[in-house]
């Protein structure tokens, strides 16, 4: 038998020792792929470094016949390695976690666990959510500025993307009123397509920020930004419903254009149109109270008869949008079929099923040719700020209803976003969660997210067979729906609660407030969101430094301690205070202690003043002291001068540092433990 070689034996020696470790996984306690893989790598660098001779000047030197095979083929031989292992974990699956796969794909999760009875309670919330959905949405139509039909096209993918991706069985995905009066802008100048293009946009835009996790950049519209956003979108959706409310025409395409359209054509109102609107807004502000009715539950005696009666009342209050738009319609069938024409009617609408076509990336409005550069040019910041103010409300409803439950803010995005892609190829506008639909779903009892398939089976039955009864709806009909949904989105206890808790907070909501109301939905939020990051940049530009003057055995000492770290904004505004503190006159040789407590860490622009500040004081012959400063701080001050070094100490107390007792002067009360001291300067 032929002896083998020196690299055959060791090429043998790194198989086995692969071989060795692959066996360890599948005969022991599995340690984990990552661990696995480790273990295998090492034990084939071990055995590469054992074999790896020593290098001195001739091996350094040495032609690729003497050294260079046993490098190469040591390289080889982890590459093999690398590839066998990975071979191995593609063969367990272990590269695709189940955790991972029920995380992005959340009916994994939830389909393996579903029982019969949840199908019961599914149906019943999915057909009573579809009851609220279908009426909304021919209204939120007309609030775009669109026609019918594209209500019931937008509602109709979100129910069906969100049994796959969504994390929360409550949600409901669909046109809401705010997104719908943001796109309407669009709508009325320009035409249908830029609402398909802005549902397209958005959905990337959406999906993009949740892949790459910047969901918190909504973090930086605050809670009275949000409420004065929504409070004023409240207000002028409600006005540009009123032409449809008192049965007169004109444009309303916002809250100033709608009152003086309301001025103008007042005289032109219609009376049938105007009672039945009023007369639907009180049914339906009555209905909405009927679940709230107690028959005898809060003292535990209820018998059939009231738990049916109240079941009975819940569902006609869940379901009174869709009750007060049957009875509007039949109303109107009637009178026309008996030659009356009491009412402005919705009209035709497209028969059967949306056209599942791309969006348009070009089109043409009253002969003005737009290519794709000029429609997004149009939307201009709708691009940002729609998908924001989806995001926005989406979430938020999530976290509503996800009862201490986390909540994936990310996988939300990712239903939201897609939702909104796959919508644009079926004539949707932009859509997000909706609150309204989002309370029914919950209160009707649905237990998973297939609860949706029904929505959607039910707004598909709409769009086939019932496009016919949908022309006779009064126009009052829907707007009185929608003004009497308004009523409730105007936050108006939040001005006495920002006035007893910080009045500063009124500025943003005012500003939002009302530069929504009279510049754009958009651009006022803008407004507020920029009038907000003022007020935070102020506060990181002017810190609030606390100052106290103290004596140690007749030495003057000046602890200054600011209550936020220090940034760049605040560099020369912090060292003129100090100077202002701790520098009156030549013969005062007062030592200043900076009291870090509050500092995480400063930038390179602090830390030059910092410095400079140090050699202003050793000018005048007075000492310095950096006090329980976070390491963080300390390791930047280091890097720009190593010398500062020396000037930072730790301790509990002051008393570490000259193990005296502290005395104050007399205009000071006595403490005994110097660091609490303060003194502000504000």
């Amino acid at each position: 038998m032929p002896r083998k070689s020196t690299e055959e034996c060791n090429q043998d020696r790194r198989v086995y020792c692969v071989d060795k470790c692959r066996d360890e996984r599948e005969t022991k306690k599995p340690r984990g792929s990552v661990a696995i893989r480790l273990s295998t790598v090492s034990c084939v660098n071990k055995m590469a470094a054992a074999e790896k001779p020593q290098l001195d000047l001739n091996s350094m030197f040495a032609g690729p016949d003497e050294t260079g095979h046993d490098l190469a083929d040591g390289a080889l031989s982890s590459w093999r390695a690398f590839k066998s292992e990975l071979r191995s974990r593609l063969r367990d699956g272990s590269t695709c976690s189940r955790a991972d796969l029920e995380k992005r794909l959340p009916v994994v999760q939830w389909l393996p666990r579903y029982a019969k009875q949840d199908l019961v309670h599914d149906a019943l919330a999915g057909i009573t959510v579809g009851l609220t959905t279908v009426p909304q949405a021919l209204a939120y139509a007309g609030v775009a500025g669109l026609r019918t039909q594209y209500g019931l096209y937008s509602s109709l993918v979100g129910p069906f993307i969100y049994i796959f991706l969504g994390g929360s069985k409550d949600i409901t995905i669909g046109p809401t009123a705010i997104l719908a009066l943001m796109t309407r802008t669009f709508v009325s100048n320009h035409g249908e397509d830029f609402a398909v293009l802005l549902a397209f946009l958005s959905g990337c835009v959406i999906s993009l920020l949740g892949l790459l996790r910047m969901g918190f950049l909504v973090d930086f519209i605050s809670l009275p930004v949000t409420v004065g956003f929504t409070s004023a979108a409240a207000v002028t959706i409600a006005s540009t419903q009123v032409k449809d409310l008192l049965g007169y025409g004109g444009e309303n395409d916002d809250f100033l254009q709608a009152w003086k359209n309301l001025e103008e054509n007042a005289s032109h109102s219609r009376l049938t149109d105007s009672l039945l609107g009023v007369m639907s807004i009180v049914a339906l502000l009555l209905a909405r109270e009927l679940k709230n009715l107690d028959l005898g539950k809060d003292s535990g005696e209820i018998g059939t008869f009231k738990r049916v009666v109240g079941k009975c009342l819940w569902l006609v209050s869940i379901a009174r949008n869709a009750l007060i738009v049957v009875i509007g319609a039949v109303i109107a069938y009637i009178c026309q079929v008996n030659g009356g024409h009491p009412f402005r009617l919705t009209g035709e609408v497209t028969e059967g099923f949306p056209p599942l076509q791309p969006p348009p990336f070009s089109t043409t409005d009253n002969g003005t040719e737009y290519s794709f550069a000029k429609m997004t040019g149009v939307l201009g910041a709708g691009v940002v700020i729609v998908p924001l103010i989806s995001i926005l409300e989406s979430v938020a409803i999530a976290k509503s209803f996800a009862k201490g439950k986390p909540l994936d803010a990310t996988q939300e995005m990712i239903a939201l976003g897609l939702s909104n892609i796959l919508g644009s190829f079926i004539r949707s506008m932009p859509v997000t969660g909706s609150f309204t639909r989002t309370a029914v779903n919950n209160a009707s009892g649905v237990r998973t997210q297939l609860g949706g398939l029904f929505t959607g089976l039910l707004l598909l039955l709409t769009l086939g067979f019932m496009t016919k009864f949908i022309s006779y709806i009064p126009k009052a009909s829907l707007a009185a729906l929608i003004i009497s949904a308004m009523f409730f989105m105007v936050e108006y206890e939040m001005v006495p609660k920002l006035w007893k808790t910080r009045k500063l907070d009124l500025i943003p909501f005012i500003a939002t407030f009302f530069g929504c109301l009279f510049i754009s939905l958009d651009y006022g939020i803008v407004v507020g969101i920029l009038v907000n990051v003022s007020f935070i940049l102020y506060k990181s530009a002017r810190p609030d430094t606390h100052i106290k003057r103290l004596k140690i055995n007749g030495r003057e000492m000046l602890v200054a301690r600011p209550d936020q770290g220090l940034v760049f904004p605040a560099a020369e505004f912090f060292r003129q205070v100090i100077h202002s503190n701790a520098c009156f006159d030549e013969g005062d040789r007062v030592t200043l202690v900076l009291d870090g407590t509050h500092i995480a860490a400063v930038d390179f622009t602090m830390a030059t003043n910092l410095k400079s500040l140090i050699e202003d004081l050793e000018l005048r012959k007075q000492s310095f002291i950096f006090w329980n400063w976070r390491r963080s701080a300390e390791k930047t001050c280091c890097a720009l001068d190593p010398a500062m070094g020396r000037y930072f100490r730790y301790g509990t107390a002051l008393n570490d540092l000259f193990q005296d007792k502290i005395e104050e002067d007399s205009s000071s009360t006595e403490y005994s433990n110097a660091s609490t001291i303060v003194i502000s300067t504000e």
